[in-house]
């Protein structure tokens, strides 16, 4: 991965955190699948029960509440979970 692709994906997911809470509050909220960090994911996955318990890096069923219209400029952002 180059450092222009990560400061990308690392600038996307920082928008998406700082404004998740005011459009989670309007119920703005769409679930991204594949961009979780390891023990970073909002909710249960297909692998795991809890939030916070996703084992790898862009697991492809875990997910973040980002919101609406952001998943899919981020690199790896799908609005389904994979097919396992």
């Amino acid at each position: 991965m180059t450092m222009k692709t990560t400061l990308t994906i690392a600038a996307a997911l920082s928008t998406a955190l700082l404004f998740g809470a005011a459009a989670q509050a309007q119920g703005n909220v769409e679930k991204c699948y594949g961009v979780a960090k390891a023990g970073k994911n909002d909710c249960q996955t297909a692998t795991s029960s809890c939030a916070g318990t996703s084992k790898k890096d862009a697991e492809a069923s875990a997910w973040l509440g980002v919101p609406k219209g952001t998943c899919e400029k981020i690199v790896g952002g799908k609005l389904t979970a994979a097919k396992s």
